[in-house]
């Protein structure tokens, strides 16, 4: 297979980068080299900027149902490609291909939110509000926004971010991550296919460098990230001194909650696939199992359930879970559950050292479950971003609000119970963001907010939903008061007429 080079992104085109800097894109199932990726030199990064500021002024007058429909289109043109977009994620991200084709269901839900954009962005008005007095908002766009994804949804996080950012009337410079830019680029394509004019949408690629340039360069007048707590923090603080808008979701340590009146089977087999899909290479994956009372004898059956669990190349539909995206994950991750092993857990199953046949350099880990984890050990305090399930053992379900309320993440955190009293009882109490009752994974809709919060985010407002929309405009409140015109012949009614 040839090795594609992957281009950039701007007016309206694809461009070859002039970087001597390339890094290589990698198949983490076979370590093929699929690609390889720019590291754009400054020049280039300045150029899609000045795209993007270029074609503000025209874009932001387009009408809003022109922008409805080519968002129409967009979400239509996903639909189509559904199964090569997921291909794409699946062969450098690793993730199975039900997993990617969910994937990107997940951002046309986006597309499809945006397309709604008629009536998102409509203002407010106070007739008469005083005397002969109107008052009316405007939510306008800010200008040229920006957005830096992670590698683990190379569709679904871009998709929380340029899709509302241009409906709304703003231009857009993408950074994606250089580990799976594949599917990223050819989402690009569909969007200026579907009608997105030049310069609108522009893609740079790159690492730190690039990253910190679009948090320091002040034509940018909002900076959307999804990635690293560290990162995240870093861009954060250079998008402030740049004066620029920011909303940052970071890292997360997700608790599920199981009550010893839930139901059993469903329960866990939610629980499984809410630690191990994707590798447990996202940020909402549930890391943490609270067993509260009685539920601890459920222990041995959720092992025996990770312990039937397979993992495979992403393109053998039966896997349960693909490769990690990189080596260096799989050693981080290996690591970690050493460290787990020192620091007294219980290793119920150990997913090192697993072996998938014809797939001998695959970054495999199979599914690991420790026990009897605390909250002073590293394999807790740390998001391992891999197939690692913690369980943790208390005795009420006050012991399980304070422990997870004590945990300095806020990202998403569920309940299993058949009591509604409980589960009202937890959605009150809890201090985490997002909820799910009987729910694994609690991000909702995509016209729904994504609203985690404490050390997982970063900005007032989260993508999607009208949190989303109010992120990307600025409103403008207008208070108007028009009197009859005192020299003009005729009076008022000719007045009107010459109008």
């Amino acid at each position: 297979m040839a090795v594609r080079d992957i281009p950039l992104f701007i007016d309206g085109k694809p461009v070859a980068s002039r970087t001597d800097q390339w890094r290589d894109v990698v198949n983490p199932a076979t370590q093929e080299v699929v690609a390889r990726v720019p590291m754009c030199p400054a020049g280039e990064v300045e150029r899609a900027i000045e795209s993007a500021r270029q074609a503000f002024g025209e874009w932001r007058k387009t009408p809003l149902n022109k922008r409805m429909r080519i968002m129409m289109k967009l979400a239509a043109l996903i639909r189509e490609h559904t199964g090569e977009l997921a291909a794409l994620i699946t062969e450098e991200h690793g993730k199975t291909l039900p997993d990617a084709e969910g994937e990107v269901g997940r951002g046309l839900e986006v597309v499809e939110h945006a397309c709604s954009i008629t009536s998102l962005q409509l203002g407010e008005v106070a007739e008469n509000a005083a005397s002969d007095v109107d008052v009316y908002t405007l939510h306008q766009p800010l200008g040229v926004g920006a957005g830096i994804t992670a590698f683990n949804f190379p569709i679904m996080l871009p998709c929380f971010m340029f899709p509302l950012a241009i409906a709304t009337g703003n231009t857009f410079v993408l950074k994606p991550s250089e580990q799976d830019p594949s599917s990223t680029m050819r989402l690009v394509e569909l969007a200026h296919e579907a009608g997105v004019p030049p310069g609108v949408l522009n893609v740079v690629h790159g690492g730190p460098e690039v990253a910190n340039q679009l948090a320091d360069d002040t034509r940018i007048k909002a900076l959307s990230f999804i990635g690293s707590s560290r990162v995240g923090a870093l861009l954060y603080e250079r998008a402030a001194k740049a004066g620029k808008r920011m909303q940052a979701m970071m890292g997360a340590k997700n608790h599920c909650v199981v009550m010893p009146d839930a139901n059993k089977s469903q329960a866990i087999n939610s629980l499984l696939g809410s630690a191990f899909g994707a590798a447990g290479q996202r940020c909402m994956a549930n890391s943490v199992v609270v067993l509260v009372g009685e539920a601890r004898a459920w222990l041995d059956e959720l092992v025996e359930g990770a312990r039937g669990m397979r993992a495979g190349p992403g393109t053998q539909r039966e896997a349960d879970l693909g490769p990690l995206v990189s080596p260096q994950a799989k050693a981080r991750v290996e690591g970690l559950i050493g460290e787990g092993e020192r620091e007294g857990a219980t290793l119920e199953l150990d997913g090192r050292g697993y072996q998938v046949e014809g797939y001998p350099e695959g970054n495999f880990v199979g599914p690991t479950l420790f026990s009897n984890v605390t909250a002073e050990m590293q394999i807790y305090r740390e998001e391992i971003f891999g197939p690692v399930l913690c369980v943790v053992n208390v005795a009420s379900l006050d012991e399980a609000i304070a422990f997870i309320n004590a945990n300095p993440n806020g990202n998403g955190t569920s309940i299993f119970t058949s009591s509604g009293f409980v589960a009202r009882r937890f959605e009150t109490d809890i201090d985490v963001g997002q909820i799910g009752i009987n729910v694994p994974i609690p991000v909702p809709v995509a016209y729904f907010s994504f609203t985690g919060s404490r050390g997982s985010k970063l900005g007032d407002l989260g993508p999607n939903g009208k949190q989303a929309v109010a992120f990307w405009t600025q409103t403008k409140t207008v208070t108007a008061r028009w009197f009859a015109p005192e020299n003009v012949s005729g009076g008022i009614n000719s007045t009107i007429s010459l109008g």
